[in-house]
């Protein structure tokens, strides 16, 4: 049994890290870094979040599966705080969970240093199965406002790209 704050702490962040992302089930909140901190002081458990974004339709729900996976391992002094200051951005999403996104079909963001705007069309994003560079732009908006949708113009597929913010 884990008895020091700092081992409590990691069995947190572990058991952090099972939990996936309701949109995207091949990462976990904390590869997406929704997860911001975990403070223990030997009777409170606090979680730090931050949404994708203002108005996040997942935030319920990160929330419950959050409470679920504490309540789990005997955390019921739960207080989980939503930040939204300084924003989350893509630059949080682990490099392992952009792998994992581009092996489930997702490309994942493209920073482009001239166009900070995430509702902008992105240049060259390339295909997340055959990695040609030819894609085409379909609809700004997937199927949540943070994916667009493109078709790669080489093996013809569709697929949605993870906006950069």
């Amino acid at each position: 049994m884990v008895t020091t704050l700092s081992g409590i702490e990691e069995l947190v962040w572990e058991r952090l890290s099972l939990i996936p992302d309701p949109e995207i089930p091949v990462i976990s909140i904390l590869e997406l870094g929704i997860v911001r901190d975990v403070h223990y002081d030997g009777e409170m458990l606090e979680i730090v979040i931050t949404p994708t974004y203002t108005g996040c339709p997942a935030l319920n729900l990160f929330v419950a599966e959050i409470k679920a996976a504490m309540h789990d391992q005997g955390f019921d002094q739960l207080k989980i705080t939503t930040v939204y200051s300084p924003a989350w951005t893509t630059d949080l999403i682990s490099p392992e969970a952009k792998a994992k996104l581009k092996r489930y079909g997702i490309a994942p963001p493209v920073k482009d240093a001239a166009n900070d705007d995430p509702f902008a069309p992105a240049p060259n994003i390339p295909c997340p199965r055959c990695d040609s560079h030819k894609t085409t732009l379909v609809s700004q908006f997937g199927a949540t406002a943070c994916k667009s949708l493109y078709t790669c113009n080489d093996c013809k597929e569709p697929f949605e790209y993870f906006k950069h913010f």
